[in-house]
């Protein structure tokens, strides 16, 4: 059976169980502690290491950006059963928007060989849900989002797409590029042996100008954060009390609102 390489691209966020805030130059997420994995990615990585398993070889490899050489993330990963990474870190990408940040994990993915990339579906910290197609795109790929199952066979990748209605059966040649939802598989947790094992494996730590790239960060963004204000508190709803003619009430208060 052939092997199976997959990289899956990974992000490192803010605890989000910790107080948050945003720094002060550029309304974005303050990302100078320790980051995490993102609870999205592990579907992402799990998925990765049974698509090997099943091949008989391959590796899985890890592609992140993160600032200061963070690694707590990847080491999570690593922990997991990937084999190792590659980490983009630079200052000259802070502030980097979702199309900057795809050109980058583009040429990072470029220095290693694969038949499939993994993704999830989006960020938990940034919700944008469109760095996984545009990765695909600057690299020639086609690309399947919404992944509830991925299987592989021969030089094709079979996806059971989710749908509002269902899910869709989907084929395409490799390599391709998938994104997977949260139910695709049951990431497992790292194990004492995975932890320690995942202290020794390889992190390429690379930077812009390893990558042959210029013009990131807020200065090659598309967009600026100009400000940043508390959502609006809510008004207090109306009790409907019915008496009779509690089903008309609401009916007229919703042909006012003009939703019938």
């Amino acid at each position: 059976m052939l092997a199976m390489n997959v990289v899956v691209c990974v992000k490192q966020i803010p605890d989000p169980a910790a107080p948050q805030s945003l720094e002060a130059s550029t309304n974005t997420l303050d990302r100078s502690g320790k980051l995490i994995l993102d609870d999205s990615d592990a579907y992402g990585v799990e998925m990765a290491l049974q698509l090997v398993d099943k091949a008989g070889s391959g590796e899985v490899t890890l592609v992140s950006m993160a600032p200061n050489g963070e690694v707590s993330g990847l080491r999570t990963a690593l922990a997991m059963g990937a084999a190792k990474a590659i980490l983009v870190s630079d200052d000259a990408l802070k502030g980097s928007d979702a199309l900057t940040t795809a050109k980058v994990l583009a040429a990072a993915i470029k220095r290693t060989e694969f038949d499939l990339i993994l993704a999830a579906t989006e960020s938990s910290d940034g919700y944008t849900g469109t760095t996984p197609v545009q990765i695909a795109e600057l690299l020639g790929l086609p690309s399947i989002t919404f992944a509830k199952s991925v299987t592989i066979d021969g030089s094709t990748v079979k996806v059971d797409r989710q749908t509002e209605s269902g899910y869709d059966e989907v084929t395409s040649p490799l390599p391709a590029l998938v994104t997977v939802t949260a139910g695709v598989v049951e990431p497992r947790y790292p194990s004492f042996k995975g932890i320690m094992a995942a202290k020794s494996k390889p992190v390429d730590q690379v930077t812009v100008a390893d990558l042959g790239l210029s013009d990131l960060g807020t200065a090659g963004s598309g967009q600026t954060i100009t400000k940043v204000v508390d959502a609006e508190s809510r008004s207090a709803g109306e009790i409907v009390v019915d008496e009779g003619d509690g089903a008309q009430r609401i009916v007229t208060f919703l042909e006012n609102l003009k939703l019938i």
